[in-house]
């Protein structure tokens, strides 16, 4: 498969200088327009501003692109027939000539592929609630435990069922890191009521720790953990309670499959009033900051 690198991108990685990996789908499917748009290219320019140099990913025309000017962010903004494109989605786009905007999975192997070794995103996917009977399980999961790229999210997306996620991952070997922290944050915030299995207080111990796994011939992604700042998390007890609204109104109106989360997000949106989604903007924010300071410690190695 052919990779269209932009020129900045491919110039960074050539003389081996700090990259930073985005997702689209947030950009697409996670975020109303235009605070969609407008949060992209903050992000991208958070990066710049840190020393490193951003890399968006997503399918355009059928082509995999690895970092994008500003008409095709604003295409994946505004644009209704763009796909959710994970693993299993993404020969079929591009096969096709499609649009697709990637998630955590299909972003972490076209960042791979293209020597792409820092991610950042918003939330993981994992095990949904009710998986015992759905088996409804993100594809996020099986790519995290393949794919040699170190991740960082504010945890896992608190829609989602976190304590079964983390013994998912511990199963598929992920090593999972808070970053400055004990507790495993969720999302929207800080307070999840699990441990982290793994800490570090700095980028330079995570760039350690990504050599050191993947010199073993540990294949996998490492997993930071990045709490969403004080100042912009909903309380625990708040968020849950509007989540399990959100998730009754989910099943009430039978949404299934990879529709679950956009509308949960959207509808989580509606019940808090747009704070949700202030929260997401600052946690992306906050991720995009440490992301380039894991990516530029990594490089120094």
């Amino acid at each position: 498969m052919k990779l269209s690198v932009a020129a900045e991108v491919e110039a960074a990685l050539a003389e081996s200088r700090p990259v930073v990996a985005l997702e689209s789908t947030i950009i697409s499917h996670g975020m109303p327009y235009p605070a969609n748009v407008a949060m992209a290219r903050e992000v991208e320019q958070i990066i710049r501003d840190a020393g490193a140099t951003p890399a968006t990913i997503a399918v355009l025309h059928g082509v995999p692109r690895i970092g994008l000017d500003a008409d095709s962010l604003e295409l994946l903004a505004s644009d209704p027939g763009v796909r959710k494109v994970s693993i299993r989605d993404l020969p079929y786009v591009v096969a096709r000539g499609e649009h697709g905007a990637t998630t955590v999975a299909s972003t972490m192997r076209l960042a791979a592929l293209a020597g792409i070794e820092v991610f950042v995103t918003g939330g993981l996917g994992g095990v949904h609630r009710g998986a015992s009977s759905s088996f409804d399980e993100s594809a996020d999961l099986t790519e995290l435990s393949m794919t040699d790229v170190c991740v960082v999210s504010a945890g896992v997306k608190s829609i989602l069922d976190i304590g079964l996620t983390l013994e998912r991952l511990e199963s598929l070997g992920v090593p999972v890191v808070g970053y400055a922290t004990d507790e495993f944050p969720a999302f929207f915030t800080r307070s999840s009521g699990f441990e982290v299995p793994l800490r570090c207080d700095s980028p330079k111990e995570i760039a350690a720790l990504m050599q050191a796994k993947w010199s073993m011939g540990l294949h996998g992604a490492v997993c930071v953990a990045n709490p969403i700042p004080t100042a912009d998390e909903i309380p625990h007890v708040e968020i849950d309670a509007i989540i399990d609204q959100a998730l009754n109104d989910c099943d009430s109106q039978g949404i299934t499959g990879k529709n679950i989360t956009p509308y949960l997000l959207g509808r989580i949106v509606e019940l808090t009033e747009g704070r949700s989604l202030e929260a997401n903007i600052a946690l992306v924010r906050s991720n995009a900051r440490l992301g380039a300071q894991i990516a530029i410690a990594n490089a120094a190695r």
